[in-house]
């Protein structure tokens, strides 16, 4: 008798396999941690740009033993300033707190991002519309900036620390050593000083970068029927870079005074919070002075935003098949 005809079983087509978490937290952290090393320099000169007439030294400005002149110094004169009075490495202070902050802060908003746009409810069409993206990302840094504000306040400190009279500066030798002091010294909680600035401008940056640079790549795929890589990738991190430069600057500016502000003689600070620092800023030095800095913060955050997306892009393609 014939064989009983045995049905071939049909194979579904194999689904996509979602991304374990820690890859996007890991990914993050390590295209971050490269495009933080290249940009600090930017940074540094950024921090130097903002804290210039600020209450905490008066007139005194980056690198300068002497009386500051009527016009705060520009980009490139403020590099040059640090350079002078410190030395060519005098740029890349902070830079071990700067590559703890990126794996801390930078890693975690990375992660989270995805973590919060795989648990949001998709469109009809599978994807996420930009407001999603954007809440996705507001949420994101919310969690990063909480996760990192110790190493970025150690960052910031080291970068303004040049800056001040020999007698007034905290002379912290590594990032380490900067969040230990500040622990024994003002108390763990003031590792969160400067954290409700810190977590305004990441929510605004991460919003700007992340939405920004998902819809704009979309859009180049759709509207040039391009394949997802370098050209595509870098095109839409320059946008990203551009309107996160734009969107963060004056809530930086507030974040980099209340990081680096001391006591007066009498005990008080000379801020006491977000809004307070942008008001006395607007009224003492002019609402320009609330984009002081936009120039090195566009410098950085266009060729950071290209490093960095490019960087966590290249991380993900090669933890893809890692278990």
């Amino acid at each position: 008798a014939p064989l009983p005809h045995r049905r071939k079983a049909m194979s579904a087509p194999p689904a996509s396999k979602k991304q374990a978490p820690w890859k996007g937290f890991l990914s993050g952290s390590l295209g971050a941690m490269a495009s933080g090393a290249v940009t600090h320099p930017i940074d540094l000169v950024k921090v130097r740009m903002q804290l210039y007439g600020s209450t905490l030294d008066g007139a005194r400005h980056a690198g300068s033993a002497g009386v500051a002149p009527k016009a705060p110094p520009g980009m490139m004169r403020t590099g040059y300033l640090v350079v002078k009075h410190e030395g060519a490495f005098g740029l890349y202070k902070g830079l071990s707190a700067s590559l703890m902050r990126q794996a801390s802060f930078i890693g975690t908003k990375f992660g989270a991002y995805d973590l919060l746009k795989s648990a949001v409810p998709k469109d009809a069409d599978g994807g996420l519309s930009f407001w999603k993206m954007t809440l996705c990302g507001l949420g994101a840094g919310a969690i990063g900036a909480a996760v990192g504000n110790p190493a970025d306040l150690a960052m910031v400190r080291m970068q303004a620390d040049g800056r001040l009279p020999k007698e007034l500066r905290r002379n912290y030798r590594h990032g380490g050593e900067a969040l230990a002091r500040v622990v024994r010294e003002e108390g763990v909680l003031a590792l969160w000083r400067g954290c409700a600035p810190t977590v305004n401008r990441a929510m605004i940056v991460t919003a700007s970068q992340m939405a920004v640079y998902d819809k704009s790549k979309a859009v180049i795929l759709k509207e040039s029927g391009a394949k997802d890589g370098l050209a595509v990738q870098t095109g839409a991190s320059f946008i990203a870079g551009v309107v996160a430069a734009l969107t963060s600057n004056p809530i930086d500016l507030a974040k980099s005074r209340l990081m680096t502000m001391k006591p007066d003689a009498e005990g008080r600070m000379p801020y006491s919070g977000t809004m307070d620092c942008i008001v006395k800023t607007a009224r003492s030095e002019g609402v320009g002075a609330l984009y002081k800095g936009l120039v090195p913060t566009a410098a950085r955050q266009v060729p950071l935003n290209m490093v960095r997306f490019i960087s966590v892009e290249a991380m993900k393609k090669l933890l893809a098949d890692v278990d």
